[in-house]
This record gives structure tokens, C-alpha cells and sequence, in this order.
């Protein structure tokens, strides 16, 4: 179950602003940029990410879940899956 059917060029834009912004945390640590203006970077970057987890967990929920087509098995499993990762984003 490692594939995203429908906005995958959105998704790999966003990879990349995201990488942008990482490489914006670096930049001002390494010159010594104010902590406030860092945080804010940080923050920043840490709202993409979520962004970014809520969409993929949106996809995985409507072909991995919620698919009419999806035998019980196959739901179960996708369901399983989620609950994992949730739990680990949850820590």
C-alpha cells in the first residue's frame, strides 16, 4: 500500500518548499539569526509538515479504508495501517 493515486505532483511542490524551508532553519543557525526569527522558521516549517501528513492520511483513509471496492481484509489492513502511524505521529 505504498502508492498516492491523485495529487502526487502537489504533494512532491510541497516536498520541496518544505525542503526550502529546512534549508531556511539551517541558514539561520548557522548565521546566528535571532531566536525568535528561527522559531518562527521552525514553526513555519512544522505547519508544512502537518499539512502535508493530513493530506497523505486523507489518501490512505479514501483508498486504503474507505473504497467501496476494498474487501474486509484489505480494509482491515489499511485501518491497521493508520492506527500505526497515528500512534507514532501521536509520541
Amino acid at each position: 500500500m505504498g502508492h498516492l493515486t491523485k495529487g502526487n505532483d502537489e504533494l512532491l511542490k510541497r516536498i520541496r518548499r518544505i525542503a526550502g524551508q529546512v534549508a531556511a532553519i539551517e541558514k539561520a543557525l548557522t548565521a546566528g539569526t535571532d531566536c525568535t526569527t528561527t522559531l518562527h522558521l521552525v514553526a513555519a516549517t512544522r505547519g508544512a509538515m502537518n499539512g502535508l501528513m493530513d493530506e497523505i492520511i486523507e489518501e490512505h483513509v479514501r483508498t486504503h479504508v474507505a473504497h467501496p471496492d476494498l474487501a474486509a481484509d484489505d480494509r482491515a489492513a489499511g485501518a491497521e495501517e493508520l492506527i500505526a502511524v497515528i500512534r507514532r505521529y501521536a509520541k
